[in-house]
C-alpha cells in the first residue's frame, strides 16, 4: 500500500514517504505508517501519541497468552514493526524540522514584500531625500547629476528592483554579487565567473585565431560591453568601495554595503574623496567647496562647488582669433576661441584668382594648372594651383629605357629609346618574365599552359597561367557558429566568420540579438526600460523584460487624468497604474421623459458581460473565463412615485414616475350592467362614463354585454324558463302548451302553460277534463277519480300481461345460454394456450356459435314490438270509448 504525508513544521515544511505495510497481527490489525498529522490509526505528528495501529496493548497480549506458538510470533514480528516504523517517523521529523529551519532562514534573508510596504518606502524616499538635500540646497547644485545614484541608492532598498542580467532573477541580500564600474550593474558572483569564462573560451576559440592561449583576452560587462582582462575576473565577494571582503548582513545597512565611508575618487579626478558611506552606482559629483575665477580669467575668484568649479563670467572673450585681424566676440567660453566667422577677399596660393572667403581659412587652392616655365626653358608645370618653387623638369638628368636596363644621357627633349634587350620583367602570375623585347607600355598576359591546382587543392587542371582555377566543390565546414555550413566554392579551408545575423529572441522578449550568428546564449538584452506611473512623475527603471513583473512605482500626487464619464470633475485619488476606478457619483442626467434628475451612481463604464464568445466545441476543449467589457449604460427608469388612479378608478396608488400612466388594479370591474341583474367581470378597464350623474357604479359602453339567459324564478308549476335574454323587471307570462293527462289517463289535453299556473283548484280540475265518455264503461270520470267506481282488469288486459311476462322471460333465457357460450369458449382457449403449440403450425379449433334470428335482431324487435303493443291497446282502447 502506498500513500503520501504531509507534515508542517513551522507552517513551511513539506515532507513526503511511503507507507511500510507490516504483517498483520491475530486480530486483524496492520501498521500504516508515521506521517504528519495525526490520524485514526496512525502515529501521531508530534510528541507521543496514541498507540499505533496494530501495536499490541496489554488486552491484546492478554488475549493473545492462550494461543499457538505462531500467535506469539505474529506479536514478536508486530512489535519489531512497530519499533522499525517508529524509527522511521524519527527520521522523517528531524528531516521536516531542518527543511523548515532552512526555509525560514531563506524567507529571513530574502528581499521580502514585508519591505515594500508603503509606510517603509515613504521613510525611506526621505532618508534618501534628506541624504541629497545638501548637494542641492547649496551653490550651484545640480539635481540632474545625482538622479543616477539616487535612482541605485532607491533601487538597493526597494524588494526585487535587483536584477541579475545573466540569470534574470532578484538579487538578494545574502548572496554574493560584483558590480561593474562601468555601467554599476550588479551581478550574481557565480553568474558572472561563468560569463567571463564563457566569453573569453568564444574569443579564444581555435577556429577564429592561431594563437590560443598566448594573448590576455579580453571579456565584456553584459549590460555596458566595458572590457576587463583576463587578471580582472573577480574571485572574491567585496563591498561597493571595495574595502572589506565579503560584507555581513546588516538590516541597517544598504544591502552588500560594509558602512563604511566610500573615499573613491571621484570621476573625473578632482583631488578629493566620496564622503558618503559605501553604496551602489557611480559617486554622486565633489560636493567641496573652492575658490575659482572664470574661462577668462576677467572676473574675480568665486567659491564654488568642485564638480562645478568651471565657469563663465558671460563677458566678451577678447582673444585674438587666428586669422590675426579680429578678436572673438563670444561670451567667456572654456578652451580654444571658434573660428572667425568674418568673410574677406583672399587670393590662391598661386594668386590667380581671388575670392571672398571666411577668415578663418585664409589658405585656399584653385582648380587651374600652374603653367610656369620650369628651368629646362622647353617644358611648363602642369601640377594644380600648389605652394612654393615647382622644382626641376621631370625629363632632365639619365633617364633608363622602358626595361630598367640601359641608361641614356639625352637632352630632356628626346625620348629614352628601347635597348632592344629582352624585357624580362615579371609577369602578374608572379612566376614567368616577359619573353618581348624592351618595350614601352604594359607587359602582355601570360599565356603558357600550367597544371594547376584549384583553391581547395581538390582537383588539378592544365591550363593558361592568367586565368584562376576554381572548381564547384562547395566547403561543408561548420563556421564558427557551428550553425550553418561555408557553403563557398573551392574554399581553400580558411572559412570566413558566419556573416548571418542571429534573430533570436533575447531573454526580455521584446528584442532580438542584433549580433552576428554565434554559438552559446546571446548575451542579455542591455535596454533599460522605465516603469512609470500614471503621471510619469514617478519611475523605477529596470532592465528590459523585468517591467511585465515589476510593480509600478507608487506616486504619491493626485491623479491628473480627464474624468471619462460626463462629469466635469473626478473623484479625488491618488495617481494609480492603470484605469481610474469607476466613478461612483451620482448621475444627475435630467431624464427626457419627465424631467426629473438621475439619482443613480454614474454608469458611463459599467463593467458587462461579453456574449456572443466561442463556446466549447466539446468536454475536450476548456471552457474560457467570462470577458466583461466597459459599456456607459443608459439611466435607469426614473423611481419617483407619482399619485396615479387606475383606470377603473377603484384606487390612487403612488407609482414609479417611467410606469405613470393608465394601469390595471387586477380588480374585477363590478359596475352594473343593463340587465340590472348582474355585474361586469371584466379586469379593472377603462370606462366611459355616458351620464356623470348616473354614478360611477353604472357599466360603460367598454364593459361586457350581458348574454346570459333569464334566470329569474317562474311561477309555481311552470316548467318552462323565460325564453327572453337576461332583462330588467319582471318576465312575461309564459304562452307555452304544457300537455296533461286528462282525468282518465287516456287522453292528452294540450292547455297554455299561464292558464294553470294562474287558475284556482276548481280551474284546474275543469282544465284536467277531456269531457269525452268512458271507452269501458259509461262512467263518469268525475266520479271515478273520487274514487267512487273501480274498474277492473278484464280478459285483453290479461292477456297482454300474459304476453309481456312470456317475452321477458324469453330474453333471460337467451342471456343465460350465451354467456354459457361464451365461457366454454374462453375454456377451451385457455386449454389450447396449456399445450405449447406454435401459432403458426398448429391450427385452431374454431368454434362456430349458430345465433337464433332472435339473438340477431332481438335489439331491433324488442323497441318494434313493445310499438305494436301499445298502437294495439289505444285501438281497443278508442273502440270501447
Amino acid at each position: 500500500m502506498e500513500a503520501s504525508w504531509r507534515q508542517v513544521a513551522g507552517g513551511r515544511g513539506r515532507a513526503r514517504g511511503r507507507a511500510t505495510a507490516a504483517p498483520s497481527s491475530g486480530n486483524g490489525l496492520h501498521l500504516r505508517g508515521a506521517g504528519g498529522g495525526r490520524e485514526k490509526g496512525s502515529v501521531g505528528a508530534v510528541g507521543p501519541g496514541p498507540s499505533p495501529r496494530g501495536a499490541a496493548t496489554p488486552a491484546a497480549a492478554g488475549s493473545s497468552a492462550g494461543r499457538s506458538p505462531a500467535g506469539s510470533e505474529a506479536l514478536q514480528t508486530s512489535v519489531a514493526c512497530e519499533l522499525m516504523s517508529q524509527r522511521k517517523f524519527e527520521e522523517i521529523k528531524k528531516a521536516n524540522q531542518a527543511a523548515a529551519k532552512k526555509l525560514v532562514e531563506e524567507h529571513f534573508s530574502s528581499s521580502s514584500e514585508e519591505e515594500g510596504d508603503e509606510d517603509f518606502e515613504g521613510k525611506q524616499g526621505k532618508i534618501v531625500a534628506n541624504t541629497f538635500t545638501t548637494y542641492t540646497t547649496q551653490t550651484d547644485g545640480d539635481m540632474r547629476e545625482l538622479e543616477r545614484t539616487k535612482q541605485y541608492v532607491h533601487e538597493a532598498f526597494q524588494a526585487g528592483a535587483m536584477t541579475c542580467l545573466i540569470c534574470i532573477a532578484s538579487v538578494k541580500r545574502n548572496q554574493a554579487v560584483w558590480s561593474c564600474s562601468g555601467c554599476f550593474c550588479i551581478f550574481h558572483m557565480p553568474c558572472i565567473q561563468k560569463w567571463a569564462k564563457d566569453s573569453q573560451f568564444l574569443v579564444s576559440s581555435p577556429l577564429t585565431d592561431d594563437d590560443f592561449g598566448k594573448r590576455d583576452y579580453p571579456w565584456p560587462c553584459p549590460k555596458c560591453r566595458f572590457e576587463y582582462k583576463r587578471s580582472d575576473t573577480p574571485s572574491r565577494y567585496y563591498c561597493y568601495c571595495g574595502k572589506v571582503e565579503d560584507p555581513p548582513l546588516d538590516p541597517w545597512l544598504v544591502p552588500h554595503s560594509c558602512g563604511q565611508v566610500c573615499e573613491r575618487e571621484f570621476k573625473p579626478p578632482c583631488g578629493h574623496k566620496c564622503l558618503l558611506l559605501c553604496h551602489p552606482g557611480p559617486c554622486p559629483p565633489c560636493p567641496k567647496m573652492v575658490t575659482t575665477t572664470c574661462y577668462c580669467k576677467k572676473a574675480k575668484p568665486i567659491p564654488r562647488r568642485c564638480s562645478a568649479k568651471e565657469w563663465s563670467c558671460q563677458l566678451p572673450c577678447g582673444r585674438k582669433l587666428l586669422c590675426g585681424q579680429h578678436k572673438c566676440e563670444s561670451s567667456c567660453h572654456a578652451g580654444n576661441c571658434p573660428p572667425c566667422p568674418r568673410v574677406s577677399r583672399q587670393k590662391c596660393v598661386c594668386g590667380k584668382q581671388a575670392a571672398e572667403r571666411s577668415c578663418a581659412s585664409p589658405l585656399w587652392h584653385c582648380d587651374q594648372v600652374c603653367g610656369k616655365t620650369l628651368p629646362c626653358g622647353h617644358h611648363t608645370c602642369e601640377q594644380v594651383c600648389h605652394v612654393g618653387a615647382c622644382g626641376e623638369c621631370p625629363r632632365s638628368g639619365k633617364r633608363f629605357c622602358p626595361c630598367q636596363k640601359s641608361k641614356f644621357s639625352l637632352p630632356c627633349t628626346e625620348d629614352v629609346p628601347t635597348c632592344g634587350d629582352s624585357c624580362d620583367k615579371v609577369l602578374e602570375c608572379g612566376i614567368h618574365r616577359c619573353s618581348q623585347r624592351c618595350h614601352r607600355g604594359p607587359c602582355e598576359t601570360c599565356r603558357q599552359e600550367v597544371e594547376k591546382q584549384c583553391r581547395c587543392g581538390k582537383h588539378t587542371k592544365r591550363m593558361p597561367c592568367h586565368k584562376p582555377y576554381l572548381c564547384e566543390t562547395k566547403c561543408v565546414k561548420m563556421r564558427d557558429c557551428q550553425k550553418h555550413q561555408c557553403r563557398r566554392k573551392c574554399c581553400p579551408g580558411n572559412c570566413p566568420p558566419c556573416d548571418q545575423n542571429c534573430g533570436r529572441t533575447l531573454g526580455c522578449r521584446n528584442h532580438k540579438c542584433p549580433s552576428v550568428c554565434h554559438r552559446g546564449s546571446c548575451y542579455p538584452c542591455p535596454e533599460t526600460v522605465d516603469v512609470k506611473c500614471n503621471c510619469g512623475s514617478t519611475k523605477v527603471t529596470v532592465p528590459c523584460g523585468r517591467e511585465r513583473t515589476t510593480r509600478p512605482p507608487k506616486c504619491k500626487e493626485q491623479c491628473s487624468r480627464p474624468p471619462t464619464c460626463h462629469h466635469t470633475s473626478q473623484e479625488k485619488h491618488r495617481c494609480h497604474f492603470g484605469s481610474c476606478p469607476p466613478c461612483h457619483q451620482p448621475c444627475q442626467k435630467v431624464l427626457e421623459k419627465c424631467g426629473h434628475l438621475c439619482p443613480a451612481p454614474c454608469h458611463d463604464q459599467a463593467l458587462i458581460k461579453q456574449t456572443g464568445r466561442h463556446q466549447p466545441t466539446g468536454p475536450w476543449e476548456q471552457p474560457s473565463e467570462p470577458a466583461f467589457i466597459q459599456t456607459a449604460l443608459p439611466c435607469p427608469p426614473c423611481q419617483v412615485p407619482i399619485p396615479t388612479e387606475c383606470l377603473g378608478k377603484h384606487e390612487v396608488s403612488p407609482l414609479p414616475c417611467h410606469t405613470i400612466g393608465p394601469y390595471s388594479c387586477k380588480r374585477v370591474c363590478g359596475r352594473t350592467l343593463d340587465c340590472q341583474n348582474h355585474t361586469c367581470m371584466k379586469e379593472c378597464h377603462k370606462v366611459t362614463e355616458i351620464d356623470v350623474f348616473i354614478g360611477k357604479n353604472k357599466a360603460g359602453p367598454e364593459c361586457l354585454q350581458c348574454e346570459e339567459g333569464c334566470s329569474k324564478s317562474r311561477p309555481l308549476g311552470c316548467p318552462h324558463p323565460c325564453v327572453l335574454p337576461c332583462h330588467p323587471g319582471e318576465c312575461p307570462p309564459c304562452v307555452q302548451m304544457l300537455r296533461i293527462k286528462c282525468h282518465c289517463k287516456i287522453t292528452s289535453l294540450y292547455v297554455e302553460c299561464r292558464k294553470i299556473t294562474t287558475a284556482d283548484i276548481d280551474e284546474k280540475n275543469l282544465l284536467s277534463c277531456c269531457k269525452n265518455q268512458c271507452p269501458k264503461e259509461e262512467l263518469q270520470c268525475n266520479k271515478v277519480r273520487e274514487n267512487q267506481i273501480s274498474i277492473e282488469c278484464d280478459t285483453t288486459c290479461k292477456e297482454m300481461k300474459r304476453k309481456a311476462s312470456e317475452i321477458k322471460e324469453a330474453e333471460a333465457k337467451a342471456a343465460l345460454e350465451e354467456e354459457k357460450r361464451r365461457q366454454q369458449a374462453e375454456l377451451e382457449a385457455f386449454e389450447n394456450r396449456l399445450k405449447g403449440r406454435r401459432k403458426k403450425s398448429r391450427k385452431r379449433d374454431e368454434v362456430t356459435v349458430e345465433l337464433t334470428l332472435w339473438q340477431k335482431y332481438k335489439y331491433s324487435l324488442l323497441p318494434a314490438c313493445a310499438l305494436v303493443v301499445l298502437v294495439f291497446a289505444w285501438y281497443i282502447a278508442r273502440d270501447v270509448a
